[in-house]
């Protein structure tokens, strides 16, 4: 039976619900409003923090960047790094020192007739840039000293080691990409046909003394560390010598794995001696990785710096249009990079 009192209930709280829609409906304006003014407080209040040394978004936003990812929307500087501080940083003015000596290299690179050492020594004397006596010492009677790369060495260094790899026993050169690509000429390269200090002809001088003998072990090192070194030249690692700065590279590499360098050091020790051959490219290296990782040169992994996704030609090419895109470009002064003596 039921209730008097119940559809009275009933229709009173139909009646509630009805009067309170017209009420909502005028406060849902006000209710959007305070949502999007709490919204906006709370982006500029980490607009505030990230400004004040909080959370990096700028930084975020650069590390997902890349030459093949990146575009001119990319979050940049609206400059790039000092070029000054650049340079010191792929050229330092203190030099880098090779895990290396000399010893008796230039003696017996002279005993080979890799080198005549009148033309060599002419060579930079008509240059302007006679050679020191510490380099004349190291070349003539052989030095305990250790291999300091810098910007007064860099040239001196890039024919030596190119004179050592190519006169150095290697089979590399006997049995690898280079020979394998000679069409029976192996002179048709500018790393053979262009050495003209030595006192032999190149190709009398390839591959044809043992000046660093070097164990089983010590040439597979050379090999799988050559084969990740790059250069912007061309899209060859240095386990491929086309070049000079190929074949001196492959030249250097010898000479560290033979006097016990870790393949970390080589890899180090090969970031450098691009640095100052490729001075230009180098800093641009240098300047992406400050700007998209926030990182000094040499914080940069040598096997990054060197390696085919940023210091082989198609690399370095990204990387330089991704600079160019975003209005990164620095200059550095004129120097090395040539592919002679």
């Amino acid at each position: 039976m039921e209730q008097p009192g119940q559809p009275v209930q009933a229709d009173s709280a139909e009646k509630a619900r009805a009067g309170s829609r017209p009420r909502l409906r005028r406060a849902m304006p006000w209710l959007g409003l305070g949502l999007s003014l709490v919204f906006n407080a709370l982006l500029l209040a980490l607009w505030v923090f990230d400004r004040s040394g909080g959370l990096p978004f700028e930084r975020k936003a650069a590390l997902s960047a890349s030459p093949t990812s990146a575009t001119s929307e990319s979050v940049v500087p609206s400059s790039g790094p000092d070029p000054e501080w650049l340079l010191e940083q792929v050229n330092p003015t203190s030099g880098y020192v090779l895990p290396a000596q000399y010893g008796d290299l230039g003696p017996r690179l002279i005993q080979a007739k890799a080198i005549d050492p009148d033309r060599f020594v002419q060579l930079y004397r008509e240059a302007g840039r006679p050679l020191t006596t510490d380099q004349l010492t190291a070349l003539l009677s052989g030095s305990d000293a250790p291999i300091v790369i810098n910007r007064e060495s860099g040239h001196f260094l890039l024919n030596i080691f190119w004179a050592l790899g190519l006169v150095n026993r290697n089979p590399l050169l006997e049995a690898g990409p280079l020979m394998s690509s000679s069409q029976g000429d192996i002179g048709r390269f500018a790393s053979t046909g262009g050495w003209t200090l030595g006192a032999r002809p190149a190709t009398e001088l390839y591959s044809s003394a043992s000046i660093l003998e070097l164990t089983p072990e010590q040439h597979d090192l050379v090999e799988r560390v050559a084969s990740h070194v790059y250069r912007p030249c061309c899209d060859n690692h240095a386990g491929f010598p086309d070049c000079n700065h190929g074949m001196a590279m492959l030249g250097l590499l010898q000479l560290l794995a033979f006097q016990g360098a870790t393949k970390g050091q080589m890899l180090e020790a090969a970031k450098y001696a691009n640095s100052f051959w490729f001075p230009q490219q180098a800093m641009e290296v240098a300047a992406f990785f400050s700007v998209t990782q926030g990182l000094a040169y040499e914080d940069v992994e040598a096997g990054d710096a060197v390696g085919r996704e940023r210091f082989s030609g198609t690399g370095f090419n990204d990387v330089h249009r991704w600079l160019a895109d975003n209005g990164l470009l620095q200059q550095a002064p004129r120097q090395g990079g040539r592919c002679g003596v």
